[in-house]
């Protein structure tokens, strides 16, 4: 089932997009809401947390608009997209001068069922080397295994597991220091935000505990900068619950789509847990465990 609504606008829903540069290929993700008359766009792109697109016009099978992308600096983007069936094209045009191809199909609902019996946590991280992980950028691959932690000892590269996984059962203990950030990307798309900037720094859908611009913590906990912490996520699906020391702070929410820094936009895949390590150093990381279904 995918969450298309073919009955309503033709562009209707959320889509899983991919753009080509001449340098790179990364995700991106939109959704729309309202008519053609009034049409509404949210978009993620390379890094940036969701938002309100602008100048959105859209007559028939073709749609534009216009979104600010953070690629080292906040740099003007225009879209041009085209539809057929269940499929869209078009064109990214940056103002820096780099254009993308634009390739995109409806996002899948994910609705799978809720297990009834997990498997017994398997540790992901045997807290004495990196076997099992890869760094993303090699050149910049600053991650050490030490005193039963993993370690970000600089920012540079981020890391992820060899292995991917569908749905699962995450235990993970950090430790951010002060003006810290990092995060916790589940199956390589949705972030859970690990962060200790300034308190003005970042709001509800961007602090400790959120689904990086999606979805906000409901409960405040106590900041523990330099301190270990755990949490304790549940994913089904596209459905996330998450616990923080023990706090319920996001009760079975959906996440509408990818997080900035996703690894890709093919959210119908399993993938790996991705550690962000490319905003700060100091990040460390513990007794990281998975469980998956029971068949």
């Amino acid at each position: 089932m995918l969450c298309r609504q073919p009955d309503k606008d033709v562009f209707a829903g959320r889509w899983d997009l991919t753009i080509t540069t001449p340098q790179k290929t990364y995700p991106s993700w939109m959704e729309f809401t309202g008519t053609s008359e009034n049409p509404e766009i949210r978009i993620v792109g390379r890094v940036a947390s969701v938002h309100p697109a602008t100048d959105v016009k859209q007559e028939g099978a073709r749609l534009s608009f216009r979104s600010s992308e953070s690629f080292g600096k906040e740099i003007p983007v225009a879209w041009e997209l085209t539809i057929s069936g269940n499929r869209i094209t078009g064109i990214q045009k940056r103002e820096d001068g780099v254009t993308g191809q634009i390739v995109g199909a409806p996002a899948p609902a994910l609705k799978h069922k809720v297990p009834v019996i997990w498997s017994d946590p398997e540790p992901l991280f045997n807290g004495k080397d990196l076997s099992g992980w890869i760094p993303d950028a090699p050149s910049k691959h600053h991650w050490k295994a030490g005193g039963g932690a993993l370690v970000n000892e600089q920012a540079g590269a981020n890391i992820r597991t060899k292995r991917r996984f569908n749905d699962f059962r995450l235990h993970i203990e950090y430790n951010c220091p002060k003006d810290g950030n990092s995060g916790v990307y589940l199956r390589g798309r949705y972030e859970v935000q690990v962060e200790y900037e300034p308190p003005d720094e970042n709001d509800k859908f961007h602090k400790m505990g959120s689904i990086y611009g999606f979805l906000a913590p409901a409960v405040d906990v106590t900041p523990r900068p330099g301190q270990w912490e755990t949490y304790e996520i549940t994913l089904v699906g596209r459905t996330v619950t998450v616990m923080r020391d023990g706090e319920l702070i996001i009760d079975q929410q959906q996440i509408p789509g990818i997080t900035g820094g996703a690894l890709d936009s093919h959210q119908g895949e399993p993938g790996p847990i991705y550690l962000q390590g490319d905003h700060t150093g100091g990040m460390k990381y513990r007794n990281i465990t998975i469980s998956v279904p029971k068949r």
